[in-house]
């Protein structure tokens, strides 16, 4: 046979899914960091924020676990605690993390702007919204809660908690697309602010965007971030979309209030046969 015809899909995007903290809800995802330092503290382990922050994104037991694995931290654990540490005692923190987050999560699960005016944008295209996080259910709903009051209201959203595996598998997602019914992969687009994001989106087949200027690799309020100097600012992120694009991410944008031209972008794309 000298021709071999493959099936193309040429409709448009059907479903856009969304992150929480950092991309849709807590500018600069300020929330977890706190939480994950004052955990490792109780116990003697002193973290620094950029080690509360290095593995964001992922479900928050593998937060954690990620986390103690750290040399210094693991050194510290085993100095304190008299044995290297046991998935127990990652059990045992992931417990005691619950409700310092939940505790935490109200005064930082605020909308992000941008978000609900973008959201009315994909459901005029007739979308459907979706989202995902590392957050277990009933850190999520703090989330959910929050954005319904201020607009903002996806159809379905999947904590890693009712998943086989959080990111980066692409579960989440993948389960948000099955409540839809939405279907073939290349007909979603996952939007997220983590490393981590951008991969659940890929390994599940799917166009994925970045968002810099809210999430978590630049990790500031919006407030912080407008008192930057512009050229700090530029540097910043500049890094940051680096590291996102290096990732994968088809696209990597400010915020997602600059999603709608990448929705363009993707559709023509598709029409054109292009595939993620």
């Amino acid at each position: 046979m000298d021709f071999l015809f493959q099936r193309s899909y040429r409709g448009e995007l059907k479903l856009a899914v969304f992150d929480w903290a950092g991309t849709t809800v807590d500018y600069g995802c300020l929330a977890p960091a706190g939480a994950f330092v004052e955990l490792f503290k109780r116990h003697g382990v002193e973290a620094t924020v950029a080690q509360a922050r290095g593995p964001m994104g992922m479900h928050k037991r593998d937060h954690i676990r990620t986390m103690i694995q750290l040399p210094d931290l693991a050194e510290q654990w085993k100095a304190k605690h008299g044995a290297a540490h046991t998935e127990d005692d990652v059990e045992a923190l992931f417990q005691e993390f619950i409700p310092l987050q939940l505790d935490a999560l109200p005064a930082f699960a605020k909308i992000i702007p941008g978000v609900v005016e973008t959201a009315k944008d994909l459901r005029a295209r007739g979308m459907k919204l979706g989202g995902t996080t590392g957050y277990n259910r009933e850190m999520m709903e703090i989330c959910m809660a929050a954005a319904k009051k201020a607009g903002y209201e996806p159809d379905a959203s999947v904590p890693g908690s009712e998943v086989p595996a959080g990111r980066p598998a692409p579960w989440m997602a993948v389960k948000v697309a099955m409540e839809l019914g939405i279907y073939p992969p290349q007909a979603i687009v996952k939007i997220g602010d983590t490393v981590t994001d951008v991969q659940e989106g890929l390994n599940g087949g799917m166009w994925t965007v970045a968002v810099v200027k809210t999430g978590y690799e630049i990790g500031l309020s919006e407030a912080e971030v407008n008192a930057l100097p512009a050229d700090e600012l530029a540097r910043r992120m500049a890094a940051a979309g680096e590291k996102l694009a290096q990732a994968g991410a088809h696209y990597v944008i400010d915020g997602v209030a600059d999603l709608p031209p990448v929705i363009d972008a993707i559709n023509t794309r598709l029409k054109a046969g292009d595939r993620p």
